[in-house]
């Protein structure tokens, strides 16, 4: 019977999960396993005799209340962890890295609706950012900031200019990695660039067999009419409370150039380390720049 309340209570966790976000459900899980104690304190605990068991719903809230209440304050204002699930930052950032993003270093947000309540920093240009994916609910993606509110970001021939300024390139030789497909591994060849984003020098890895953006992908995005696209790349007006992110895989990317902009609601954190990666161990403690 104590089984069978555990594999239960596992799978209402695993049914709701399906249809919001992780913190959603351990908050839920706070408030019912909270009300099953208040009541079990101010009522049922009185009416049981020294003889009786407490119902293992009681037990298993007791047992858990503390616990989660403790991982969903940790996950949402303190530290979050992420697995990186494609190529689209390398080559700072690897398929298989495991980050720690911090909560708060844009300020103290509220669960739920992530209002800034008390800021902290701005976020910055050149800043690795976890957030909200505005085209697809209860996913999460990491992209570089590249354009703040207010800027006129331009992306042509393959090289950033922020508000009229062209960035500064260096050439930083070749990267070449794998990729798997439906069609089985595919070898990528890059070129890797030393890139001066408004003082955070970074690499990212260009392809020459892909245009500055895909045009037939750029999808019907809101403020898209701040922007103009052409074969040569593009421009765009970034709009108050929004910001402009970008993949350091340029050619490997789906961004900013695709589906717009990402309001400052959106933003869950900066990623700061790589905490683990079961496939290259020397890449632990890695810091995020």
């Amino acid at each position: 019977m104590e089984n069978g309340y555990l594999l239960f209570i596992l799978g209402c966790v695993g049914v709701v999960s399906e249809f919001t976000d992780f913190a959603t459900v351990l908050l839920i899980f706070i408030i019912v396993s909270g009300v099953i104690l208040l009541i079990d304190k101010l009522t049922w605990s009185k009416r049981r005799t020294k003889d009786q068991l407490k119902p293992h719903y009681v037990h298993y809230s007791r047992e858990f209340f503390p616990v989660v209440l403790a991982v969903w304050i940790l996950r949402s204002f303190l530290f979050e962890a992420y697995q990186i699930p494609s190529s689209s930052m390398r080559p700072d950032l690897t398929v298989g890295d495991f980050i720690l993003v911090s909560k708060f270093n844009y300020g103290l947000r509220m669960p739920l609706t992530n209002k800034v309540v008390i800021p902290v920093n701005q976020v910055q240009r050149g800043d690795i950012i976890v957030f909200e994916d505005q085209t697809k609910p209860n996913r999460d993606l990491i992209k570089r900031v590249v354009g703040v509110p207010g800027d006129t970001i331009s992306y042509i021939d393959k090289r950033l200019r922020i508000n009229g300024k062209t960035l500064t390139y260096a050439n930083d030789g070749s990267y070449d990695y794998s990729e798997t497909s439906s069609n089985g591994d595919i070898l990528m060849h890059n070129q890797r660039w030393i890139e001066n984003l408004t003082g955070v020098v970074h690499p990212i890895i260009t392809n020459d067999q892909y245009p500055p953006v895909i045009s037939e992908m750029v999808q019907n995005f809101s403020g898209k009419e701040n922007c103009q696209y052409n074969d040569e790349g593009f421009t765009c007006k970034v709009p108050a409370g929004h910001y402009f992110m970008m993949g350091d895989n340029r050619d490997n990317s789906l961004d900013s150039r695709y589906w717009g902009f990402v309001p400052e609601q959106a933003i869950l954190g900066k990623a700061i380390y790589v905490w683990m990666n079961f496939r290259d161990l020397s890449r632990i403690g890695t810091k995020i720049e």
